[in-house]
């Protein structure tokens, strides 16, 4: 068989067409907002902190009273107790408005640790309300999305590690 140019053309032209419509659903940005929630949780699980580091935006502040530096330094100690850890989201919804969306669902961290599980469970497991994770997008390209502030109405960070 024979390849032609006209083949050849048209060929390529539906390969471009694939390609460009997979793209256009690879950047829709409630895709993108759910992307970069896995891929931060994942980043946590590594202790990939230059990783968890470039999620969080520059501006971010939670309910807490946490600015970026802060919640980092608390993240690293936190983890730094959980063995295995894995964080599962389960259901998550994603909201979109202008330039900004709302990822929200219950987040599960589990550990190989039992002692640390019995904790986790108490205070993040079993929390009646979902988190919610607000990312705003930087720029005009599809992917520069940045965390911005997190907050769980029911979940409370003890006054002793203020």
């Amino acid at each position: 068989m024979t390849i032609t140019f006209r083949g050849g053309f048209y060929g390529g032209l539906v390969l471009a067409v694939c390609i460009g419509l997979y793209l256009v659903w690879l950047w829709r940005p409630e895709h993108q907002v759910r992307l970069h929630a896995e891929n931060f949780f994942h980043a946590i699980d590594h202790r990939n902190w230059d990783a968890v580091g470039d999620f969080i935006g520059n501006d971010y502040q939670d309910q807490w009273g946490d600015d970026r530096a802060r919640v980092l330094e608390r993240m690293r100690e936190g983890f730094r107790w959980v063995r295995g850890s894995r964080i599962i989201a389960s259901n998550p919804n994603v909201q979109m408005e202008a330039g900004r969306g709302v990822w929200i669902g219950r987040i599960t961290v589990y550990s190989s640790d039992d002692g640390v599980m019995e904790l986790l469970d108490e205070r993040v497991n079993k929390l009646p309300t979902p988190f919610k994770l607000e990312w705003i997008q930087l720029s005009g390209k599809p992917w520069d999305w940045k965390l911005a502030r997190v907050s769980n109405s029911a979940f409370e960070i003890p006054a002793d590690l203020y």
